[in-house]
């Protein structure tokens, strides 16, 4: 593992990325939620065994990540071809989990030339739909209408309840009381309660700024249709998801033509913990 690397972009930015798994093997992006950084990683154990350098890419804000004032989603896809270009990568397959999905999402929209296949796990789909956002959890709607609404005031309601600088363990335990019981269970092992308190601390060392950003990107329109996705797209989601709605998924799996879907009953949010080598072994084979 690689994991504080930085590389530039074209416009002076610097983007962060670590690396995971089997050096010399297929290069495969993966892009992490929010607040997230390149520290939060699937296991590493089937990543080396399918022969996958797996290499987990910060967005602007996070971490090593330079801030990009004003970005949208569709600014990404060209942050992923200059990043590509710098690894001498040519053509290769995305991941996107939770919040990562809709830029996982973009680049199967935006660059069909370089990637050859899409994993969206556990994602935020478009807010099209009022039941979306009703559906959500009680924070995470108001996050979501305040993002829409009023979006000057969510860096400070950010640094409110959702800053684990604050208080790292009552932070932990927030993000613990938000999901089902299954990932409950997965939460609270010592080994991920360590790998996740350092993602988080280390996503939001330069502070909210980041993180409100991607908050407004995901909460508005994403400035595609789902529809316009040519290449194919692999779609995992647990039912028991109580950080994203089921119908999230759903609408995702309708809209995008040639999308495989698998729904997971019993799993929660972080399907990707017990789920990543099948995940893998599917997007690999495309």
């Amino acid at each position: 593992m690689t994991s504080n690397n930085q590389t530039r972009l074209p416009d002076g930015r610097a983007l962060g990325y670590a690396e995971y798994g089997d050096p010399e093997g297929r290069a495969v992006l993966f892009f992490p939620g929010a607040p997230s950084s390149r520290l939060l990683h699937p296991p590493e154990e089937p990543t080396r065994a399918l022969g996958v350098r797996l290499i987990a890419v910060e967005r602007p804000g996070f971490g090593l990540s330079d801030f990009q004032p004003g970005r949208t989603l569709l600014d990404w896809p060209d942050d992923v071809i200059a990043f590509a270009d710098a690894l001498r990568l040519d053509r290769f397959p995305v991941v996107g989990i939770s919040a990562g999905g809709p830029y996982a999402a973009a680049c199967a929209y935006r660059i069909p030339q370089r990637v050859t296949a899409a994993a969206i796990i556990s994602a935020v789909g478009p807010f099209d739909r009022p039941e979306v956002i009703e559906e959500m959890p009680k924070v995470r709607r108001l996050g979501a209408k305040v993002a829409r609404r009023a979006p000057w005031l969510l860096r400070s309601l950010l640094w409110l309840v959702s800053n684990p600088h604050r208080n790292p363990d009552k932070f932990y335990e927030h993000i613990i009381s938000g999901n089902s019981e299954q990932d409950r269970a997965l939460l609270t092992r010592p080994e991920m309660k360590s790998m996740l308190m350092q993602n988080y601390l280390e996503a939001t060392r330069a502070g909210m700024r980041g993180f409100a950003r991607e908050s407004i990107i995901v909460s508005n329109a994403w400035g595609f249709r789902l529809e316009d996705i040519t290449i194919p797209v692999y779609l995992w989601h647990g039912e028991e998801d109580l950080n994203v709605p089921l119908s999230a998924a759903w609408y995702m799996a309708e809209a995008i033509p040639n999308c495989r879907v698998t729904f997971l009953p019993g799993e929660g949010h972080w399907l990707i913990l017990t789920y990543w080598d099948r995940i893998l072994a599917e997007l690999i084979s495309s």
